[in-house]
């Protein structure tokens, strides 16, 4: 199994990772960084101090417009919406002036009943107690999301174009090639967690929202810098909310979405506004989804230690439990035959291949019903001039490259200690014939930014191009510049021209971590 061990050592305070080339990793300082590839996009940034943050919440400003002189089932009728079957029920305990003093007794006693088993139910799935803001922060890919400048970003899956969204609640399209910006908003739209647009349409982008999904349609011709909010399908359906993550299908003909609160998966078809939920029992919800490039699977997280793979043939599924935590994040290998996933708590990456057959996955590993254990995260600790910087453990998301060539893992370190950073690490993967890892090196931003959120270009040219949001706010690209091996080569000659890469580091192109002819 690999180890950090065998990476080169993190680069020193003040540097920052600027590309990949010959096989490694370039660095420089911020200043010294050099003008923009065009195969490039421009880095952004987004101060924290030019967002006008919410001065008070809904539910802070409900009372300022409140009706005291409303009737009972006037109040019953808005608790039944605003709470649902508890609410209900305490709204006719709390006016036992106005009702039979039976009907007042019996409301009492069901909603103490009531309020045990959702106690008992709270503490076999602790997130069941866990506001909507925390329980997006929870289960979000996106690390200290609720603190976030950036909170959710997308590459558009056939264009240079991306969506953003930010902690103002607004969302924004970037287009190199155009200088219009649109900026989203909608009344809906709070509290974002993911984004995604549709797969085979330029103008479609779903988003999940704190208590319902988005579908944006923005002309990318429209010359609108903001446009209607009647742009903008709302889907919706009761008890499926706060929606921590959503998956288009590869065609772009049905829209996955889960909720932690809702045990069901919802398939929507979005052109007629309807959903059909795909419900198991266990789990306690759905927290992330990841459909596979070839659209034969599904990836379903649950907040327990289980997580289901679903074939997309007959919507049937195979339930995988995990031995600490849950699942934590995933990421499909282009054929759509690998599955790579990290589970909470655990600083280790698992694997699994699929046959041909769908819904009947096979593992890398000799155990029957059981995943491959391919990196092995712990944390490490590289001696440098600058002294010990510990590098390793929990893995917060993951990412891989559309090539099949490059892997990248967001590592959460310590915040409080300043000797274990978060930190990116990239891998070099090979999935044919056999599936191999091979160490790339860190990946690193300017001093005090941490990174946040990650993810790579899906047609970058000249290899592959990592996008990463940082915490203060900012969001650079970084080019890993190699020629694919999927790809028939007669020369260098379409390779771009790069700094000399500097001596001193090592060149681990042909150290393998780890082979399925070893495990």
């Amino acid at each position: 199994m690999c180890s950090l061990a065998l990476f080169p050592p993190p680069l020193a305070p003040g540097r920052a990772t600027l590309c990949e080339s010959n096989n490694e990793l370039l660095s420089g300082t911020a200043s010294g960084r050099p003008q923009k590839q065009e195969s490039c996009p421009p880095s952004l940034c987004f101060p924290r101090e030019s967002l006008k943050l919410h001065s008070r919440t809904e539910s802070s400003s409900k009372a300022a417009f409140l009706d005291h002189s409303e009737t009972l089932w006037m109040r019953s009728a808005a608790a039944w919406r605003d709470g649902g079957c508890t609410g209900l029920l305490d709204e006719i305990t709390n006016s036992n002036t106005e009702v039979p003093k039976w009907l007042s007794v019996s409301s009492g006693f069901s909603l103490a009943l009531l309020r045990w088993f959702s106690s008992f139910h709270g503490s076999m799935f602790p997130h069941l107690t866990l506001s909507s803001e925390d329980m997006l922060a929870e289960f979000s890919q996106v690390l200290n999301w609720s603190d976030c400048v950036v909170r959710a970003f997308a590459w558009h899956p056939h264009t240079d174009k991306f969506a953003l969204a930010l902690l103002d609640d607004s969302i924004k399209i970037y287009n190199p090639k155009s200088g219009t910006a649109p900026t989203l908003k909608h009344r809906l739209q709070r509290s974002v967690a993911a984004l995604q647009w549709k797969p085979l349409c330029a103008s479609a982008l779903a988003a999940a929202c704190q208590n319902c999904l988005l579908v944006w349609h923005v002309d990318p011709c429209s010359l609108s810098t903001r446009p209607s909010s009647g742009c903008a399908q709302v889907l919706s359906h009761p008890g499926h909310s706060p929606v921590t993550s959503i998956a288009w299908s590869p065609s772009g003909t049905l829209l996955l979405s889960a909720s932690p609160m809702d045990t069901a998966m919802m398939v929507w078809d979005v052109a007629s506004e309807s959903c059909v939920p795909l419900q198991r029992v266990g789990g306690g919800g759905v927290t992330f989804l990841s459909w596979s490039p070839d659209g034969s699977h599904v990836l379903a997280s649950t907040p327990s230690a289980l997580f289901r793979v679903w074939e997309t043939r007959m919507w049937t599924c195979e339930r995988w439990p995990c031995v600490k935590g849950r699942c934590q994040s995933g990421c499909w290998s282009p054929d759509g035959s690998r599955l790579l996933f990290a589970v909470q708590g655990e600083a280790v990456i698992y694997a699994m291949t699929f046959s041909d057959k769908p819904g009947v996955p096979t593992c890398a590993s000799t155990g029957p019903q059981a995943a491959a254990a391919v990196a092995d995260l712990s944390e490490t600790t590289f001696n440098t001039p600058e002294g010990d910087i510990t590098v390793g453990g929990e893995i917060q998301s993951l990412s891989w490259d559309p090539t099949g060539e490059r892997l990248a893992v967001l590592l959460k370190g310590d915040p409080q200690a300043a000797d274990r950073p978060t930190i990116i690490a990239v891998f070099k993967t090979r999935t044919n014939p056999i599936f191999e890892l091979l160490p790339c090196g860190f990946v690193q931003g300017e001093p005090d930014a941490e990174p946040r959120l990650m993810q790579f270009h899906p047609n970058f040219q000249h290899g592959a191009l990592l996008t990463v949001c940082w915490s203060n706010g900012r969001i650079t690209h970084v080019p890993f510049y190699f020629l694919s091996a999927g790809v028939p080569h007669f020369g260098l000659g379409g390779s771009p021209s790069l700094p000399r890469p500097q001596e001193g580091a090592a060149d681990f192109a042909n150290q393998s971590l780890f082979t399925e002819l070893l495990s």
